[in-house]
């Protein structure tokens, strides 16, 4: 057959380098915008920042409409509408930070094991696959089906290939990792201690049958229980308690963070207004001097400075339409969610993504990039941005409820419990269904567990 060239149209969509970084803005957070300020500052002379006691006669490039904001119509000169002071870290504090080591995560720790273990690529994926699923305690929840796909190997994984690696890794530093429950965990940190052999194979016994009970009622309910002598028995949960079960939980270095917000949402008298936080250090111009000298150039020069005009006026526009696209969407927020401000978090309303972009007219995704890292100052403490978004559970009335004005008044219910006799998840799930919710046992037990609220078994006090 003889070869030849063809011609065929083909439709795809390519980014502009402009609207990429638009986009990468967009999805900044404060402190992230402010170090992409501070490297294209030290990186382009055509910018400087447009303080208020700069020089006022600077040659600019006609700047972006203002952004309207609620909060403008407070006056020029109330101190509500100040940015919040901003104090630059010392240069010899900077150093000391970056001089720090950054701490061993506990993939990378256990992946430096793997490496070093003699096992065939094959087992190497897998084993790659099995450390990426771990969560932060060390416990692997994937599915073999999920192992065989991240994985990626033709042909596909076997159930008994994954098992043979997630039990070499369970046997890694720290020991115990990759287990699939506490169970498990507790009875492989069993097999590497050195003890009498019937100590062990008790204590082995009860983290396999009785973790349950031994939780509920200590060392006397699980003598009681196995039928096993109480002595032994207290022998053995003692050396249990001498384990780990988060064997991951070691490797949870983080320094700490904190949370500035971009918006504050403040109380009016008809209503509530949106005020931007931290937007003085963000606003830039182009530099007099350079774009005069850019105009004035000729050659190469010319051709160099024209690519730091060019970049500084795409960073000074992506700045302006993040400010812009945060404020419509914090609004259109605000307005989904006036019941919330007004009453707090048992009046949450089920609110999506899609249906903010159809109100403001953006993309679903342009909505979820404004939305990531981004936090509210408002009267029931500082929340994130994303948070406020979810499904809902409708009600016998037809009102979609989210699920965090549910988890609200399981939290209530909980609250106004009996220490003696406290509620149950199926209990729980009676009383919501009498206020018009029907939440399923599992649902309730799911919304317990992420309000951190242990079970009833473990709340009840004696008198």
């Amino acid at each position: 057959m003889k070869a030849r060239a063809q011609l065929s149209p083909r439709q795809s969509t390519k980014l502009t380098p402009q609207l990429q970084l638009a986009l990468k803005l967009l999805q900044c957070s404060q402190t992230e915008l402010e170090q992409e300020i501070e490297n294209a500052l030290a990186s382009n002379p055509m910018l400087e920042r447009n303080d208020a006691d700069a020089d006022t006669t600077a040659l600019t490039d006609t700047p972006a409409e203002p952004v309207e904001d609620a909060g403008a119509d407070a006056g020029d000169g109330d101190p509500g509408d100040a940015d919040f002071p901003h104090a630059a870290m010392p240069d010899t504090e900077e150093s000391l930070w970056d001089a720090l080591p950054e701490p061993k995560t506990l993939r990378s720790h256990l992946n430096e094991q793997l490496q070093l273990s003699a096992l065939s690529r094959r087992d190497l994926a897998i084993g790659e696959a099995v450390i990426d699923s771990l969560d932060d305690d060390g416990y692997c929840h994937a599915g073999a089906e999920d192992l065989r796909t991240a994985s990626a190997l033709t042909p596909p994984a076997s159930d008994a290939e994954i098992e043979t690696v997630r039990h070499l890794i369970q046997r890694f530093d720290p020991v115990g990792v990759g287990s699939r429950s506490l169970s498990e965990c507790l009875q492989v940190q069993l097999t590497q201690i050195a003890a009498e052999p019937a100590l062990l194979a008790l204590a082995t016994d009860i983290a396999a049958r009785h973790l349950d009970t031994l939780a509920k009622g200590g060392a006397p309910a699980v003598a009681k229980a196995g039928g096993y002598d109480p002595l032994s028995a207290a022998e053995a949960v003692a050396l249990l308690k001498t384990l780990d079960p988060k064997p991951g939980a070691l490797f949870q270095h983080s320094r700490t963070e904190y949370v500035e917000p971009d918006f504050a949402i403040l109380p009016k008298r008809n209503g509530w207004q949106v005020q931007s936080l931290r937007d003085a250090g963000q606003h830039l111009r182009l530099n007099a001097y350079y774009l005069k000298l850019s105009r004035n150039s000729r050659g190469a020069d010319a051709a160099h400075l024209a690519q730091y005009l060019q970049e500084a006026r795409w960073l000074i526009a992506g700045i302006a339409a993040r400010r812009d696209t945060l404020l419509k969407v914090v609004k259109a927020v605000v307005r989904k969610q006036t019941p919330f401000l007004d009453s707090g978090p048992a009046s949450l309303q089920a609110m999506s993504m899609r249906e903010i972009a159809e109100t403001i007219g953006l993309h679903e995704s342009t909505v979820s990039r404004a939305c990531s890292g981004k936090w509210l100052a408002t009267p029931h403490g500082m929340i994130e941005l994303g948070s406020l978004f979810g499904s809902g559970i409708t009600d016998d009335s037809g009102t979609v409820q989210a699920a965090g004005a549910v988890q609200g008044q399981i939290a209530a219910l909980i609250a106004a419990e009996s220490a003696a006799k406290p509620l149950s998840d199926a209990k729980l799930e009676q009383l919501l269904a009498a206020r018009g919710l029907p939440v399923a046992r599992r649902t309730v037990a799911k919304y317990r567990e992420a309000l951190g609220i242990p079970p009833s078994h473990l709340r009840k006090k004696t008198p």
